[in-house]
């Protein structure tokens, strides 16, 4: 899928218009970079810039993670997971729906090798706070303390969406959990 590449890999669960994807790509190209967008027109324009800038250490899967993810990673294969600004499914009907259910949760921090890293962001607070929750519900850890955001840091490659939010000063809550290595 890499021709060859041995890089770390990392998924991304939902890349929307691929801002993230292709900036971390560009800025990190020893990695290998799996993205997953559900909306045919999403993964299909990511495809086509990668390709156009040259972007090699990015693949596209058009399709639903939830579905393919346990298809097609190992257990400990990932060093990161990135999760930026989900769906908030406002109606509690809809919320089942969300990435972050505690059974799958769990089943990602299998994916992640030790110390590997799950990014989250988002801009809406009660997702975040739930997000959190979860998350560490699941096992990850939280350097900074249970259920406590992590500041921006400049050195980030954002994503399309948070770039607005930067621009605009609004805020965007960020989480960086790690999968503890075992002792």
């Amino acid at each position: 899928m890499f021709n060859g590449s041995t890089g770390p890999l990392e998924l991304e669960i939902g890349c929307g218009a691929g801002g993230f994807a292709l900036e971390h790509c560009k800025r990190n190209p020893s990695i290998r970079f799996v993205a997953f967008e559900w909306r045919k027109k999403y993964a299909r324009e990511v495809a086509f810039r990668a390709e156009k800038h040259g972007i090699t250490n990015l693949k596209v899967i058009e399709g639903d993670a939830r579905m393919e993810v346990p298809r097609l990673f190992t257990p400990g294969s990932l060093a990161c997971i990135h999760l930026q600004f989900p769906d908030p499914w406002w109606k509690r009907a809809h919320q089942k729906r969300a990435i972050l259910q505690l059974d799958f949760t769990k089943f990602l921090l299998t994916l992640l090798a030790p110390n590997g890293r799950f990014d989250f962001r988002t801009d809406v607070q009660d997702v975040g706070e739930r997000g959190l929750k979860v998350l560490e519900q699941a096992g990850f850890h939280n350097p900074l303390g249970p259920l406590v955001f992590h500041p921006y840091d400049a050195e980030e490659a954002p994503s399309t969406r948070e770039r607005r939010y930067l621009a605009s000063g609004q805020p965007v809550y960020r989480a960086r959990l790690v999968k503890l290595a075992q002792p």
